[in-house]
């Protein structure tokens, strides 16, 4: 009853705070605003059924007064912006335009196209159209980028230049140096530059992507077949990589020593460290005797460490590689679990999904805030906030002629966009509640599949049909408020790291060490408390899969269970890590070297079959990450059957004794290692 009420509360919670974000993002938000540039009145370029359906790009009415890019794509530029339908592509002046309209109409024509909408008027005089912005003062020839027009900056013989021009008019008498667009220049063709690159990696990948994935499968097939030789290999690669590092520090021991001896003698070389101080050049410690003497005591501790751990904990050791090479047996006997990591990839995916659109629409629930823009510097209402349906009947025209009540960003005063911020850490929270949600599932799906293994009174005979699906109804039918309080509390500790991160992220400027040492314990602890939870809700969902009992109750016996097993605990913990770490590099340093010569095109037999590319890392790198994802997907399930196989076999030794009436269920490789005398008869085929 407990556990059902738990799972109505967890549920209801979830609802009501997803419920919330989404009503307020998909109310107030507007994603078009992300899509579609704005102009100075808040309208979008290029939206359809809109008299801008067919102007699509962005222009700028004075270029020089955005001193970078990044200004301009966030909209903040103070100059007059409209949508046109393609960006200039010559160098004119309003002057010039209005000098010659008469004898030379189609440059009037062409030019009033990046005027005010509606404005055909070449007679009024200059300094009323320039102090009004109803054209610009210049236009210049530009491209399109990011939807909004910019300057077309390119290079001859070292020199900066526009459509091969250093010099230009600027529309108000002056000719101007196209070097005084540097700093956009200098940004702009950084960000040109990359989409050049953007562009070829695309197209590798367009190219390769047929091989990327034989290589993927390959990786598959490789992580397959070493968990399935674990059960024969895992104990050869542990001693052996144990007996190589005894040998390691072995031989440095002697060179060590070698060193030390061949030193007597030389002058200065009976120094001691106190004697010469610190110094910068490191080379001169190799010098003395006592340096070499340190590091030979130094590696002879840790070498007789590692010994009398290897005696003392000889049979743990010999329990857990036992325990891995019955995780996969296990595995063998139940596959389908091998590819369960796919569900839990596509829960998150929907998960993601779900809060970026949230997010999204959460971003741009503000309104066009407009303020005020004058061309005179003194201009006392100049970024005030302003209503463009009434500013025309204020004062603020006489006062500061040629100012303009243009958009600015979007925002808002209201109570709602005071705390948009608030709404984006509740659908923070739900994000990670619910990605620690599907985490929780899966764990506690496998954990049933593989206990119903270990608890099989003759393997594979007793294994339940399906056991995989069995324990996923089980999970989502019994168990869902125990996933969802242990989800919640993880998620709850993560929602603080990321506001700690926030803070300090807003605090880095600041001069207060209290407050930076303050925050950076603050940050370590719930680091280290995020890390314990993890490793606690994991046992309790093991527990949970097991005797189905609520969270806290597995919790605790689970956290109780493991420290009277610790040393076996630390023991397996650190065997099972070093096996699946070696797994992973050897996967993927595998596979990665067999891209790297194909993409080469150094295999002679497929060298026509390579595809020519641009930059052969491209492909290279997406193998050789997704080679150790897969890895890290399959071997995940490996460790999660390991853990699961070992607190059974921490049960089984605590509840059973091995008589007829409690006969053990682990294998018989386990049960000799223990040194038991006799296998209860129904175990005697395991």
């Amino acid at each position: 009853l407990d556990s059902v009420t738990l799972s109505i509360n967890c549920v209801h919670l979830t609802e009501m705070l997803k419920d919330m974000c989404i009503f307020a993002a998909w109310v107030h938000g507007d994603p078009r605003k992300v899509i579609y540039p704005t102009d100075s009145y808040g309208q979008f370029c290029g939206q359809k059924d809109t008299l801008n359906e067919n102007k699509t790009i962005l222009f700028y009415f004075n270029i020089l007064k955005c001193a970078s890019p990044v200004v301009l794509i966030n909209l903040q530029c103070p100059t007059t912006q409209l949508c046109v339908s393609k960006c200039p592509d010559r160098f004119a002046t309003y002057i010039d335009v209005q000098a010659s309209y008469r004898y030379k109409p189609d440059q009037w024509n062409y030019f009033r196209q990046f005027c005010k909408p509606g404005f055909n008027n070449p007679r009024k005089s200059v300094a009323q159209v320039l102090r009004d912005e109803d054209c610009p003062s210049m236009i210049i020839p530009s491209r399109p980028f990011l939807k909004r027009c910019f300057p077309d900056f390119s290079t001859k013989n070292g020199v900066l230049t526009v459509a091969n021009q250093t010099t230009f008019k600027d529309g108000r008498g002056k000719t101007r140096n196209v070097t005084d667009l540097r700093e956009a220049a200098n940004g702009i063709n950084n960000v040109l530059d990359a989409r050049s690159v953007g562009m070829k990696i695309f197209e590798d990948y367009a190219i390769s992507w047929y091989w990327i994935l034989i290589g993927l499968f390959i990786a598959m097939i490789v992580s397959l077949l070493f968990l399935v030789l674990l059960r024969f290999t895992a104990g050869v690669l542990f001693w052996i990589f144990i007996f190589g590092v005894i040998g390691i520090i072995g031989y440095g021991i002697w060179h060590c020593y070698w060193e030390y001896d061949h030193l007597k003698g030389i002058p200065g070389s009976d120094l001691t460290v106190y004697d010469i101080g610190f110094q910068t050049d490191f080379r001169v410690y190799l010098q003395l005797r006592q340096t070499w003497l340190a590091f030979m005591i130094m590696l002879c501790v840790v070498e007789v460490i590692i010994i009398l751990m290897l005696i003392f904990l000889r049979n743990r050791i010999r329990i857990a590689i036992a325990l891995l090479k019955e995780g996969s047996r296990a595995i063998g006997y139940i596959m389908s679990t091998l590819f369960y990591p796919i569900v839990t990839f596509i829960l998150i995916a929907i998960c993601i999904s779900y809060w970026a659109v949230t997010a999204v629409f959460l971003a741009t629930s503000g309104e066009p805030v407009y303020k005020v823009m004058a061309n005179q510097t003194l201009c006392k209402y100049a970024n005030l906030t302003c209503d463009p349906e009434t500013f025309n009947t204020t004062n603020v025209t006489k006062l500061c002629p040629g100012a303009q009540c243009t958009f600015a960003f979007y925002g808002g005063e209201s109570l709602y966009h005071k705390y948009i911020f608030i709404f984006q850490l509740a659908n923070a929270f739900v994000f990670l509640w619910l990605v620690n949600f599907a985490i929780a599932l899966g764990q506690c799906t496998l954990a049933g599949a593989f206990a119903s293994y270990y608890w099989a009174s003759r393997k594979p005979a007793d294994i339940p049909l399906w056991p995989l699906f069995s324990s996923f109804g089980r999970a989502i039918r019994y168990h869902t408020g125990s996933l969802a309080f242990g989800a919640l509390i993880l998620a709850i500790v993560q929602l603080i790291r990321v506001i700690l991160e926030y803070l300090d992220h807003k605090l880095k400027g600041t001069q207060n060490s209290f407050t930076r040492f303050l925050l950076c314990c603050l940050k370590c602890c719930f680091w280290c408390l995020e890390k314990f939870l993890k490793f606690i809700n994991r046992n309790a969902y093991i527990m949970i899969a097991i005797y189905g009992k609520n969270f806290c109750t597995s919790a605790k016996e689970a956290f109780f269970l493991l420290m009277r097993n610790v040393v076996r605990v630390a023991v397996l913990d650190k065997v099972t890590d070093f096996l699946l770490f070696l797994g992973k590099i050897l996967v993927a340093g595998g596979v990665g070297v067999l891209a790297f010569f194909f993409f080469t095109q150094r295999i002679p037999v497929f060298a026509q079959e390579a595809p020519t590319l641009n930059y052969y890392w491209v492909p290279l790198l997406t193998v050789i990450i997704g080679s150790y994802l897969v890895a890290h997907g399959f071997f995940s399930v490996y460790a999660m059957c390991v853990d699961t196989l070992f607190l059974c076999f921490c049960e089984d030794l605590e509840r059973n004794d091995g008589s007829t009436a409690k006969p053990y269920f682990m294998s018989a490789s386990l049960h000799r290692i223990l040194g038991k005398k006799e296998l209860s008869p129904k175990k005697a085929v395991g």
